[in-house]
């Protein structure tokens, strides 16, 4: 397995490193942090491969971290003798004896550590530094990626050619499953990997026959027709036959079916259901890694349980699971306890949860844990009317609403207050917590979230019991009968609070939307100074 990536100068990471969890790691961020970059420089240290084609043909300036790119351009340009910007991604595995061939200590690590390990560097070929430095004199921001080369290469300092068989990789990308070529580059290796060498060669065998015999049978007829047309005009006679060369192996012509279906003619989803569940069920003696983005895409909620279902049942013992998602029910039914948070500089987990928290969130999939993990600030209410009287509450004071700050406000709709405050605690982030106080004195409710409580990062916030037991009678305190009836717009005949407590989200949508000034509970009030900062 692998235990630590560190990536140098590839596109948005101009220095990253993280160590990932032994089976499964679940991987999230905010847009253009790095997910899919992040496998793809893995797959690309795997395999020398991205998007299926060899990194010599796919290698291009814009692989290149552009701030580094725009510090030497800018240096060579005021004369400093710089050295060129260069990629490098280095995988270190754990210390197993089928890795051993792969084992040296030729590493970035200080002190230089002695373990199993493969890099792929992105360098100037020495043959042209002629050249390249000719062009350095007045370098353009765009690199001459044609002089430079990669150099693959195992701790050991020995030099890859092709992947080492003990680092059989599967990348299955949703969004963009290739239906238009029949098989594409990842699945022929996946389907090739459930193959013996016996199976191989004799179905290359019956191929090549299949095609021999097209030759001399459907084609010779045609055959002595061209010969006999043309006798006069060529010394040689011009033939068709069935091409044998490598280039149309069988491994281009088979294609496989579902239900009799062509895979290329599946839908998307169950394209990358089929993929993901072939890429998980190989031999589990053999060292696999297994790179899943974004599984939810295309999937009916129905097939996306079952997908994840399968994925849970199939993963094996010496399986590594990367998955990338946008999905707080991917991340729930999988487990927080994998979560790894990407950005620019590292990819961090969170710090142990409880394995009864894990399981709480995974029997409810449903709730938007992964708003949380993205959120730069969190509020947690109780319910919907709180969350939009808390935004007008916000607007009031600051005048703008909380996310135009920066501030997620959540309603747990039920949720355990005790299980969202570890998770916010886990992630480190600043949280103002509201709750009616049902009449019980705020200190007594405050004990049961004490553990994950932080002077001046998480605090709880619940009214005095003096001012009402829930939001509805705390406004009526604050504000008086008069002045909520005129935001209400309800006559002096219906009874106020048996009204708001009846029409709960109806009162707060109508409060928000009225231009009539309110006070608010003050509860509330510190609430929004407190996460405003």
């Amino acid at each position: 397995m692998i235990t630590k990536v560190k990536i140098h100068g590839y596109r948005i990471f101009r220095e990253f490193e993280f160590s990932p969890n032994p089976k499964l790691n679940l991987i999230v961020g905010a847009n253009e942090s790095g997910k899919s970059t992040l496998l793809e420089a893995m797959a690309l240290a795997l395999t020398g491969r991205v998007n299926g084609r060899k990194a010599s043909e796919e290698l291009n300036p814009y692989w290149f971290n552009t701030s580094l790119v725009k510090e030497f351009v800018a240096k060579r340009r005021a004369g400093e003798a710089v050295a060129f910007p260069e990629i490098h991604i280095e995988l270190f595995f754990e210390n197993r004896d089928d890795l051993q061939q792969l084992c040296g200590a030729v590493n970035s690590e200080v002190p230089t550590m002695a373990c199993p390990g493969i890099s792929m560097n992105i360098v100037p070929n020495s043959d042209y530094m002629d050249v390249l430095e000719k062009w350095a004199q007045n370098p353009s921001a765009i690199l001459p990626v044609e002089y430079y080369v990669d150099d693959w290469r195992d701790f050991g300092d020995r030099k890859i050619t092709n992947r080492p068989r003990q680092l059989v990789t599967a990348v299955i990308d949703s969004r963009t499953v290739r239906s238009t070529s029949g098989v594409d580059y990842h699945l022929r290796e996946i389907l090739g990997d459930h193959l013996e060498p016996a199976e191989r060669a004799a179905i290359s065998l019956a191929y090549r026959e299949v095609k021999a015999s097209i030759s001399e049978g459907a084609l010779g007829p045609v055959n002595m027709r061209i010969a006999a047309q043309h006798a006069s005009l060529h010394d040689r006679p011009i033939s068709l036959a069935m091409d044998q060369s490598q280039r149309t192996s069988w491994e281009g012509a088979i294609t496989p079916h579902i239900d009799d279906v062509p895979f290329a003619m599946s839908g998307q989803g169950q394209q990358a259901a089929v993929k993901i569940a072939l890429a998980m069920s190989r031999q589990s003696d053999r060292a696999n890694f297994v790179m899943v983005e974004e599984p939810e895409n295309n999937l009916s909620h129905t097939s996306l349980t079952s997908l994840l279902s399968r994925m849970t049942s199939l993963a094996g013992v010496q399986q590594q699971l990367f998955v990338t998602t946008h999905s707080s029910f991917v991340l729930n039914r999988l487990g927080l306890d994998s979560l790894l948070l990407v950005g620019a500089g590292g990819a961090s987990r969170i710090p142990d949860l409880d394995a009864e928290t894990v399981s709480y969130f995974r029997k409810l999939p449903g709730y938007d844990t992964l708003r949380m993990a993205l959120a730069r600030k969190v509020v947690l209410v109780e319910g919907p009317s709180d969350e939009i009287i808390f935004e007008r509450v916000f607007k009031d004071i600051y005048g703008k609403l909380p996310m135009a700050c920066g501030i997620d406000v959540l309603s747990m709709r039920g949720l355990s207050l005790g299980r969202c405050m570890e998770l916010c605690a886990a992630l480190d982030r600043p949280v103002a917590a509201l709750r009616d106080n049902d009449g019980i004195e705020p200190s007594q409710l405050r004990d049961s979230v004490s553990a994950w409580l932080s002077s001046g990062r998480r605090d709880l916030f619940i009214g005095e019991v003096a001012h009402g037991r829930t939001l509805e009678p705390q406004l009526i305190h604050f504000n008086g009968e008069a002045q909520l009836r005129k935001a209400l717009q309800i006559t002096s005949q219906a009874d106020l609070l048996t009204w708001m407590t009846r029409e709960k989200t109806e009162s707060a949508l109508r409060i928000a939307e009225s231009s009539v000034a309110l006070v608010p509970p003050e509860y509330m009030r510190s609430a929004a100074e407190f996460i405003h900062g």
